[in-house]
């Protein structure tokens, strides 16, 4: 089984990514050994997740979701709560 997953980001951006292991991966996050992005930015916390039958279909649609817009992005997330923090420079 796979998962897409939406990440939001101490900057208030968000990542999307794929894995098997929803709580290794944001632990990996959040320690700086998972992406360049993540690392910069600071992820904060898991706001999204799907499951995926395949690692094909886990591709796919994290490939369709990062195309959405962040206002798509944030419908999927319940966003809420997800901070977003305007006119503060990105990292």
């Amino acid at each position: 089984m796979y998962f897409v997953y939406i990440l939001e980001c101490a900057d208030g951006s968000l990542y999307t990514g794929i894995t098997t292991d929803l709580q290794r991966r944001l632990a990996e996050h959040k320690n700086g050994t998972a992406s360049r992005y993540t690392r910069a930015h600071g992820a904060v916390r898991m706001c999204y997740s799907e499951p995926q039958l395949t690692r094909s279909a886990a591709t796919a649609r994290e490939a369709a979701v990062k195309r959405l817009p962040r206002a798509a992005k944030l419908s999927l997330a319940g966003a809420g709560d997800v901070r977003r923090h305007e006119g503060k420079s990105r990292l």
